[in-house]
């Protein structure tokens, strides 16, 4: 028995479009998918990710064959880190015929940190980002984002009360085009060194007393924090543009306290 012959089916989204309007982005996102990343310590860490992937698309085209990013994506390929994910995106822009995109990596991270005092380790999650990006210019940048939680102490409570002061959970959020090499482990250490505490997810009482005094020795506002954070990543040769924002979760107000700063490192342009 002879096998069915398909008549080719048709292109639509190849089809030229009159409207003469080019799009910045379009792809998929909001895509969930197991990730293997390749961790600043070398070893691999398995994790799930949502992915966003784009390409610009010309006035006179259509629409762009979505299929191919998740094609792009089920490709085999060794555990990602960086150069990988470069690797990823110069195929995506091949695959999809463009001079354009972005791709996004949101997944939670994990770090396995030891107590100060008694060296009992567990790990601590953070949520963190990769992003690729080629503009009009041409440029290709690669950003990195971290959100680290840690413990801030407000100096005008300490300042005031005959005892004690309150202190609050916060959210660092730090993200940084990078002009060098940057891990993920070292971007969560320069908020938490900043911070009044760092934050564990194991501790024993002597930690606990450790760390409740050293958050005491060590006030900040939230507006510190991202002063003293920005100050740092100012002086680094490995970042070119970058954000810092902390949110403060207040334990004596039902809103949160906000500070967000912006500048340059000491990357060359």
């Amino acid at each position: 028995m002879n096998a069915p012959e398909y008549l080719p089916l048709p292109d639509t989204q190849s089809l030229p479009d009159a409207r003469e309007l080019p799009i910045e982005r379009v792809g998929v996102k909001g895509l969930r998918y197991p990730l293997a990343l390749r961790a600043g310590d070398g070893d691999v860490q398995h994790t799930i990710g949502e992915v966003a992937m784009y390409v610009g698309l010309a006035h006179d085209v259509k629409g762009t064959h979505m299929s191919r990013f998740i094609e792009i994506l089920e490709e085999r390929r060794n555990p990602l880190d960086l150069s990988a994910l470069r690797a990823m995106h110069e195929r995506m822009l091949e695959r999809l015929g463009a001079s354009t995109g972005r791709i996004e990596l949101h997944f939670p991270y994990f770090v396995r940190k030891a107590a100060p005092v008694s060296g009992v380790e567990s790990l601590l999650d953070y949520d963190a980002c990769w992003a690729i990006e080629t503009g009009a210019d041409g440029r290709t940048r690669i950003a990195i984002e971290l959100v680290a939680p840690v413990t801030s102490l407000c100096p005008c409570s300490k300042k005031i009360a005959d005892y004690g002061a309150h202190n609050q959970r916060s959210h660092i959020t730090v993200r940084v085009e990078l002009a060098g090499e940057l891990s993920l482990e070292e971007l969560a250490r320069v908020a938490e060194e900043e911070a009044s505490s760092e934050l564990y997810g194991l501790l024993k009482r002597s930690d606990e007393k450790f760390v409740t005094e050293r958050a005491y020795d060590n006030p900040k506002f939230v507006e510190d924090l991202v002063r003293d954070i920005a100050l740092r990543l100012r002086r680094d040769p490995r970042i070119g543009r970058f954000r810092v924002a902390s949110e403060n979760f207040e334990s004596i107000h039902n809103h949160s306290a906000y500070a967000e700063i912006t500048g340059t490192g000491a990357a060359q342009p």
